[in-house]
């Protein structure tokens, strides 16, 4: 779950992290908060689409199971569990 949580953050942080290189190869102070104040809203809301598009694109790649489930029945007058096949 923990794995999970920084995979989330950091694809999160993404946009943060390319302002900050932007605002050092621009040699300005990456510590000032003027330089923050403004696009803040704005790289969170790319970080929120950043999630978001992860987890639409995790969803259309994960692997499903080729067969369905088979619910418990009887065979032969006892019970079989219910499985994956």
């Amino acid at each position: 779950m923990i794995r999970a949580a920084a995979e989330i953050l950091l694809i999160f942080l993404v946009p943060f992290a390319a302002f900050a290189a932007t605002l050092l190869l621009l040699r300005r102070d990456v510590l000032h908060i003027q330089s923050w104040s403004g696009p803040a809203v704005w790289l969170a809301g790319a970080g929120l689409v950043l999630v978001l598009a992860s987890f639409v694109y995790e969803g259309a790649i994960a692997p499903r199971p080729l067969t369905g489930f088979e619910p418990t029945h009887m065979e032969d007058g006892r019970v079989v569990p219910g499985r994956f096949r």
